[in-house]
């Protein structure tokens, strides 16, 4: 699918890529069906809680050092004290300055959902440029300025012209999409149409690192290959983000995550995209390596890397194997990070009995086989005969998790991961993926899951005083998709 980023507003995943966000069957089917996006979205006349494409948006423009960001919303929809916290955490993690979120809110009232917000956004833009001074300004529209019709183009254009510096509008209203990792693909969106510019030279050393907030455990791994690491995109600096297009190749962590930026440089740009399955497991970080060895013309280094560092980790790796091996496991975490929890886990000899997704992208941005995550896990683990795509229920999860023996739970969000430990399964969340990247993050996966295994008394007493609040008829109901339509 060819990529515009001349437009000011990239397709949401519901139109470009097919998604859905209800499926209960097996994974193969899933793939199966995914091949000509013949999966039925089959919707809920119920549904308990969600997300907003507004805060995936959040989530990397707030992170974006010496940047303002405007949130052209109602002041219920702008939340930065969390993301605080995470660029002030990260930023220490990473041996990087302290820095601030730069954020106002243009505080869209009723009146202005009638007559209109863009005096308030004009003179929002103002006192960011006042108070900040920044590199850039972002604004990330919402769905009041959305239904209003706001025409922010036009503002920024306006402002852009008479500040000097780059005005960039987001477009992450979340009633526009049912899936809410619509709003990173919104973000990467206006980063490529405005800042990033084209290269005027390549740096062979360097490579683009698509990831979240956390750790950065990438460098030293690439740096045992001679290479540097240039992590994106939270944390990073308007300069930092324009010369993007100069790196060797780029990798993501997560397709959910980076598929559609790393496809636009590749296409837009130059920039080869690692046709590879993020380091995640001993497998597949092998291939990752090999896959950036061969991009940069390291080829032999790049297997030297390999054996030494299977020969370091492999006595804790296989003590760990040993203990985990036929243990019962339920994943429950993104897109993405649902095939990469079954594929790692897989590897210590861990029996999946079930994967739930929080959404499935039937289509991806890239067409090469590589990265279809989801095909990839099934070649590596099997098929999996209980898989689950729900977008945050726990209502339906709690029903689900209820049926199976398990003796962990392995979850990627704090909203999800608490599903278990309400019924006393003993529960290990990602907090931070980059943890587990890696050789070493392998062994640090395994490392957590024997924690919460070994803590079972520990998730047992809190399930056996925990209240779950659903009524006698919902627990009794015998089908957990009773409101699935």
């Amino acid at each position: 699918m060819s990529i515009n980023i001349s437009i000011p507003e990239v397709q949401t995943r519901d139109q470009r890529l097919g998604t859905v966000i209800t499926f209960h069957g097996s994974a193969s089917q899933l793939a199966e069906l995914s091949k000509e996006r013949k999966v039925k979205d089959l919707g809920r006349s119920f549904s308990q809680c969600s997300d907003c494409s507004q805060r995936c948006c959040e989530g990397e423009i707030y992170l974006i050092r010496g940047a303002a960001v405007i949130s052209h919303s109602p002041i219920g929809c702008c939340s930065p004290e969390g993301h605080q916290i995470n660029i002030v955490n990260s930023s220490k993690m990473r041996h990087l300055e302290p820095a601030d979120v730069q954020v106002i809110c243009s505080n869209i009232s009723v009146k202005d959902t009638v007559y209109g917000g863009l005096e308030k956004l004009r003179a929002a833009i103002d006192e960011a440029k006042r108070r900040f001074n920044p590199t850039a300004i972002f604004i990330m529209s919402s769905c009041a300025a959305g239904i209003v019709g706001d025409d922010i183009e036009s503002v920024a254009d306006e402002k852009e012209d008479e500040l000097g510096l780059p005005i960039i509008p987001i477009y992450c209203e979340g009633f526009k999409s049912k899936t809410w990792s619509s709003g990173f693909d919104a973000a990467f969106h206006g980063i490529l149409r405005k800042i990033v510019k084209p290269a005027e030279k390549r740096d062979e050393n360097v490579v683009n690192v698509i990831n979240f907030h956390g750790r950065d455990t990438f460098s030293p791994l690439l740096a045992k290959l001679n290479l540097r690491t240039n992590m994106l995109l939270p944390l990073s600096t308007i300069e930092q983000l324009s010369h993007i297009s100069e790196a060797a190749c780029s990798t993501q962590i997560c397709e959910t995550l980076g598929s559609y930026i790393c496809e636009a440089l590749e296409e837009k740009f130059g920039v080869p995209q690692l046709k590879s399955n993020p380091p995640y497991g001993l497998a597949w970080t092998d291939e990752w390596i090999r896959a950036i060895a061969k991009i940069t013309k390291r080829e032999e280094l790049g297997e030297q890397v390999i054996q030494s560092e299977h020969e370091r980790i492999f006595g804790e790796l296989e003590e760990l194997k040993q203990k985990l091996s036929g243990k019962k496991a339920y994943i429950y975490a993104g897109d993405s990070f649902s095939h990469i929890f079954t594929n790692m886990a897989h590897e210590f000899g861990i029996q999946i009995l079930g994967v739930a997704s929080l959404h499935h992208d039937q289509t991806r941005d890239s067409s090469a086989d590589e990265l279809n995550s989801l095909e990839q896990m099934i070649e590596r683990t099997g098929d999996v005969p209980n898989m689950t795509v729900c977008n945050k229920q726990p209502y339906l999860m709690v029903k689900i998790l209820k049926k199976y023996d398990l003796d962990v739970l392995i979850t990627r969000h704090i909203s999800v991961g608490v599903v278990g430990t309400k019924i006393g399964i003993p529960s290990f969340r990602v907090t931070d993926p980059n943890s587990i990247m890696g050789y070493d993050g392998l062994v640090n996966f395994g490392r957590r899951i024997l924690e919460a295994i070994e803590a079972k008394n520990f998730y047992k007493t809190i399930g056996e005083h925990n209240v779950l609040p659903y009524s006698k008829w919902w627990l009794e109901n015998p089908n957990p998709y009773y409101f699935d339509n």
